[in-house]
């Protein structure tokens, strides 16, 4: 961390990324309860928890209007096949590759059943869905759905492709590993991303690697935020619903 002035923006340097957080930012990870959420503002960092993304949000912007809001779930449903996003994030995630699903179509993740939904996929991708994937059904459509109105950037993230580009090559160790969570959280504090032992009602409700994977969410947010981001692909491919579909890095 480079010397700074008190009020000055302050300058992350990760490897050979720096980012410029001027503006307020949030990195979202989706848990059993709900979501975990990183805010990134003038060198704080505080962490949230909500039942629902509206909930996160709304208690994330206490001190202030959230100016890009990164969030680990798929935005942007296909129609056909494999989504570019997802092909090009489990090339770049290497060892960790398991760690990046294909995102089913709308039509299956609108199915009623699993059954259902493995059928529907089968027919327009000739692959079918996982059971934990379809159980992501509803926080899939909860963004979905409130992304549209939200009034702010948002924009998807994957925690394992933002870890491989802040370290500069994929991880080797899994984020529920030892090794592989005292890693990520180096990683995040050589980053200028400090998250407390104490991180409050978080830090009992989430797990650790929930709590990591929105930590670099923020940081791949205040890359957005400041034009340092790209898209894989790039440019995002928009399908029949309109959003623009890429995993921003």
């Amino acid at each position: 961390m480079r010397p700074r002035a008190v009020r000055q923006p302050v300058i992350v340097e990760c490897w050979s990324y720096r980012v410029r957080m001027s503006s307020r930012v949030l990195g979202v990870d989706a848990y059993k309860a709900g979501w975990v959420g990183v805010v990134l503002h003038d060198g704080a960092v505080t962490v949230h928890v909500g039942r629902t993304i509206v909930a996160l949000v709304v208690g994330a912007e206490m001190d202030g209007h959230l100016a890009v809001i990164g969030i680990d779930i798929p935005i942007g449903l296909p129609d056909s096949g494999r989504r570019q996003a997802d092909v090009l994030a489990h090339k770049l995630v290497g060892p960790r590759r398991s760690s990046v699903f294909m995102t089913p179509v709308r039509a299956a993740l609108e199915a009623e059943s699993h059954a259902a939904a493995v059928q529907v996929n089968k027919e327009r991708t000739g692959e079918g869905v996982s059971a934990q994937v379809y159980g992501l059904r509803a926080k899939i459509f909860e963004v979905d759905i409130w992304a549209r109105q939200a009034g702010r950037q948002v924009v998807e993230v994957h925690p394992e492709v933002s870890f491989a580009r802040l370290a500069g090559s994929p991880l080797p160790d899994g984020k529920r590993t030892w090794a592989g969570a005292h890693h990520r959280r180096r990683l995040l504090n050589h980053a200028g991303i400090h998250l407390a032992d104490d991180v409050g009602e978080a830090g009992h409700a989430a797990a650790v690697d929930d709590v990591l994977d929105a930590g670099v969410a923020a940081w791949t947010a205040a890359r957005v935020a400041t034009g340092a981001a790209t898209s894989l692909p790039e440019p995002p491919v928009e399908y029949s619903d309109g959003w623009p579909s890429a995993i921003w890095v």
